[in-house]
């Protein structure tokens, strides 16, 4: 919570300290305002040239923002706009349109399965989780907005990496050492691609408690017209909640709302 003494209005007649623009923020906000309504990543030379900016000081804002999760780092040492922004629209209300799209898709798989259901959107190495809708089971597996997911973790990153080139989930398995969460997680880099590459195929994956102990997770990847962007849904519950005979009904049902999805961003 913010704290504010010694409010001054701009309305008042005589005010005790002369109001000043800070021009680093100018700059900042400029910055962003020209990466959100370009067609993709831009880099340093870019950006300097079309707002006329001393390249260097591009260079330290777009440093900063990246450090802080505003940017994010593109392949030809290029930039784009940063999950943390999306987190941010959602928890001021004002939503994005592709949240705002997505939401009641999610509210009927919550109708349909009873279970959490989450939107999620890759960052970097990352999924992080933009939009929820919770569990209507007392005991239910649920997660705050914004939180990062490692994408070799559990069926929403493997969806998410499902939708990169090759090469790009390559480097991921050899740079990221994959982690063994429950006796059940695969930590062979072979044996993982090969369920990326099933995910591929199948347009689904299953985590069978290989994040979590006790608990199953169903995802789908979204193709939502943006070719730097992937997102996923999943859903997740109890083991006891997500039973055998339910996993095909689920994921058909999940697939069908993923096409219906990809069908209105592509119009």
């Amino acid at each position: 919570m913010f704290s504010i003494e010694n409010t001054l209005t701009l309305a008042d007649k005589k005010p005790r300290v002369k109001l000043k623009r800070v021009p680093a923020i100018d700059k900042c906000f400029k910055i962003l305002e020209l990466l959100a309504g370009s067609q993709g990543p831009m880099g340093i030379t870019e950006l300097s040239h079309k707002l006329n900016f001393n390249k260097s000081t591009v260079f330290n804002i777009i440093y900063t923002l990246a450090d802080l999760g505003f940017l994010e780092r593109a392949p030809g040492n290029k930039v784009r706009l940063g999950i943390k922004l999306y987190a941010l629209g959602r928890e001021a209300g004002a939503d994005s349109n592709l949240i705002s799209k997505i939401r009641p898709y999610l509210e009927d798989i919550n109708q349909k399965t009873k279970l959490s259901v989450f939107l999620g959107l890759r960052s970097e190495r990352k999924a992080v989780i933009v939009d929820k809708v919770d569990s209507s089971y007392d005991i239910k597996v649920s997660s705050e907005m914004g939180m990062k997911i490692p994408l070799t973790a559990g069926a929403g990153g493997q969806v998410l990496l499902s939708q990169l080139p090759e090469t790009q989930i390559d480097k991921i398995l050899q740079e990221d050492k994959l982690k063994k969460f429950t006796p059940s997680t695969v930590t062979d880099p072979r044996r993982f691609k090969n369920k990326v590459k099933k995910v591929q195929l199948e347009g689904f994956a299953l985590d069978d408690e290989e994040y979590i102990e006790g608990i199953r997770a169903l995802a789908i990847p979204l193709n939502v017209g943006l070719p730097d962007l992937q997102a996923a849904i999943w859903v997740v519950g109890l083991k006891s909640q997500v039973a055998d005979e339910k996993i095909a009904e689920y994921r058909d049902f999940l697939k069908k709302i993923g096409a219906r999805i990809e069908a209105q961003f592509s119009l």
